[in-house]
């Protein structure tokens, strides 16, 4: 993947769907965020980089070492609000929406289907394009965890730590066949959802109920008008169905990765487990698969609760100190 170099903020060259970032009109207003204002110079809090052609959001906010947040299976930049007060002071923060998500442009048909090194490669993209070429260190959420340490592994000479939150874990994984027969299944779903408007009319109640099931809180923090222009789109819907229809694909690939690409030598990796303070068997058995993931990386095990999956919202606190507590120098 190749990015052009430096930020822009007028959305160039928007992308082929309606509803899709298309110039300086369309972005988000006071609404969209929580906490102080930025503190650093550079970047505008809204802003695009180009990445193979495909405008992508991002938001830089900060001073100090970089870290990069990226979030899971159908998350938007916003997801991070809350924790990004505890980092900005402290750290060069760098959130983006990878496509179809959030403000950024849907990738065109004729992309190879998502995969882990994929999501790596995109990610070193977006900070050589922020001009930001040296270590950094990569927190992924859930699904995202994948990305996070398969960019570790990929590009340790950019790494300063690892941080996976509540990070996806399958212990023995197998690809699916015809991945690229599932991948136009997806696309012609999200189609043909979209041409009924199923999005438009779903696309904000589903995103609530979900995050409402996966916080202790039971609401979602997200800003309305946020998640009403975010998840009535049709690009918000395909690429959520292609991640998904390819996320045993990725778990096998990164397992793969984990044999012949270790992770650098004294590499810090923290895995942060929400326990929601239930004392049922679904909860234990996610704990136990989260300390698992934690052995198999050689990583510090921590355990956030009361929280639920989405523990952004509630525990961004423990989140920040996670990220904070991670890191190497850059030597």
């Amino acid at each position: 993947m190749t990015g052009t170099r430096g930020p822009t903020t007028d959305g160039a060259g928007g992308p082929d769907d309606p509803n899709g970032p298309g110039g300086p009109d369309d972005r988000d207003g006071p609404e969209g965020t929580h906490g102080p204002p930025p503190s650093r110079s550079g970047p505008a809090p809204t802003a695009f980089v180009r990445i193979d052609g495909t405008p992508l959001h991002v938001r830089v906010e900060g001073l100090g070492p970089v870290c990069l947040l990226t979030g899971g299976l159908g998350s938007s930049w916003f997801d991070w609000d809350l924790v990004v007060p505890f980092l900005t002071p402290y750290r060069t923060v760098v959130r983006f929406d990878r496509p179809g998500y959030g403000l950024s442009a849907p990738e065109p048909a004729d992309r190879p289907v998502p995969t882990a090194a994929g999501e790596a490669r995109r990610i070193r993209a977006v900070l050589d394009a922020l001009g930001l070429p040296g270590r950094c260190t990569v927190a992924g959420h859930s699904l995202a965890g994948f990305h996070a340490e398969a960019f570790a592994r990929l590009y340790p000479e950019r790494t300063a730590g690892l941080v996976l939150l509540d990070g996806s874990a399958e212990p023995d994984p197998r690809p699916r066949p015809a991945p690229g027969l599932r991948d136009f299944a997806a696309r012609a779903t999200a189609a043909a959802a979209t041409a009924v408007a199923v999005p438009y009319l779903l696309g904000p109640t589903v995103r609530r109920t979900v995050a409402r099931a996966t916080t202790v809180r039971h609401e979602d923090l997200a800003p309305a008008p946020l998640v009403r222009r975010c998840y009535r789109t049709g690009r918000s819907l395909r690429a959520l169905l292609r991640e998904n229809t390819h996320y045993l694909d990725m778990a096998a690939e990164l397992a793969a990765l984990r044999r012949t690409a270790p992770l650098p030598a004294g590499l810090p990796v923290t895995v942060l487990a929400a326990d929601d303070g239930l004392s049922g068997a679904r909860t234990e058995e996610w704990l136990t698969a989260q300390r698992g993931l934690a052995d198999l990386l050689g990583a510090e095990y921590r355990r956030t609760a009361p929280a639920g999956h989405l523990l952004m919202f509630d525990r961004p606190d423990a989140v920040a100190s996670a990220v904070l507590d991670t890191s190497r120098g850059p030597g």
